[in-house]
């Protein structure tokens, strides 16, 4: 079983889910009597999911049928049982059109990023001085990559300092995605400013290789050399939310969705100062799909209008919905 777990699933997050999974299995059979795995047959595993199906919603219950298939299927082929009982087991039928992960406007955005402290006061030999704010330097940089890149928060938290250069007369972002994938995706002018002042401020430009996004060393308002964990991620979102709404029913959701469905705000003139800081956001998600197919929108249409308003935010190279 070892090796399955190690060897078998790359990703950290598909074998934590996955033992969970083969956990709560285990416990049903001992519980139901069934002491080993020969004696598990297909009305078992489908006893098994009908009984998850009244605890949990579809997308849990699929992944619990996927765990036990793989896991059984990999036994099968290391000749430890005949046949896999889950194969002829179906799981519940889920089918989404239409994301459904609470939105931020595009308002409540804007106000987020600009509520953060960026400076602190400090005072040495008797005088008091103004300087750089390295958390909320981080966090203002965190926020606005997923705010203007629409990336996932697992794909920013992954990103090396060497992930953030300069090509040509702009600055661009590398995002790690699922499967090995890399997207490259153009700066808005605002989110250099963001990133240019945050990795100036930790002094971490000549450190290449190590982390974008690190966390704190304890209370001391300065930085490790470790990479943020989700974890970390989402307790800063949540603290930072708080400090700008007293109302705790106000939450950022930047969640490890593929992107943020954040509805459209009312267009500003296109070359406004008010527009050129407002983040680029989409009406939602099928806003960022073509109407033509998986293509790239043509300038000028109503997708490339919801996506980036000047089409020097885009180039070439950058699909329509980068991250599927």
């Amino acid at each position: 079983m070892l090796e399955f777990f190690t060897a078998q699933i790359n990703n950290d997050h598909t074998r934590k889910a996955y033992l969970n999974a083969t956990r709560r299995f285990a416990e049903w059979c001992a519980a139901h009597g069934i002491g080993d795995l020969a004696s598990v047959h297909p009305f078992h595993v489908a006893a098994f999911i009908k009984e998850l199906q009244g605890q949990f919603s579809p997308p849990p219950v699929k992944q619990n049928l996927a765990a036990l298939r793989m896991l059984f299927d990999w036994l099968v082929t290391g000749h430890v049982l005949d046949v896999n009982p889950s194969h002829a087991v179906r799981g519940p039928k889920y089918v989404v059109k239409k994301g459904k992960t609470p939105v931020l406007t595009a308002e409540e955005a804007h106000e987020l990023l600009e509520s953060i402290k960026i400076t602190t006061r400090v005072i040495r030999n008797g005088r008091e001085l103004e300087e750089p704010d390295l958390l909320g330097l981080r966090d203002r940089a965190l926020i606005g990559v997923m705010v203007y890149t629409f990336a996932r928060m697992g794909a920013v938290l992954q990103m090396k300092v060497k992930d953030y250069y300069v090509q040509g007369r702009r600055s661009w972002v590398r995002l790690h995605e699922k499967n090995g994938k890399e997207h490259d995706v153009p700066c808005h002018h605002t989110l250099d400013e963001y990133l240019d002042a945050y990795i100036a401020a930790a002094d971490i430009a000549t450190d290449q290789d190590g982390p974008l996004f690190r966390t704190a060393a304890r209370k001391t308002g300065t930085l490790s050399g470790n990479p943020m964990w989700q974890q970390d991620a989402y307790r800063m979102l949540q603290r930072r939310a708080r400090r700008r709404h007293q109302d705790e029913d106000w939450k950022p959701q930047f969640s490890g969705d593929r992107h943020h469905g954040i509805p459209e705000a009312p267009q500003q003139p296109v070359g406004s100062r008010a527009a050129s800081r407002r983040p680029r956001i989409a009406a939602d998600d099928e806003a960022l799909r073509p109407a033509g197919g998986r293509g790239f929108p043509g300038r000028g249409g109503k997708d490339w209008d919801l996506i980036y308003q000047h089409p020097r935010h885009i180039s070439s190279g950058l699909k329509a919905y980068p991250f599927e």
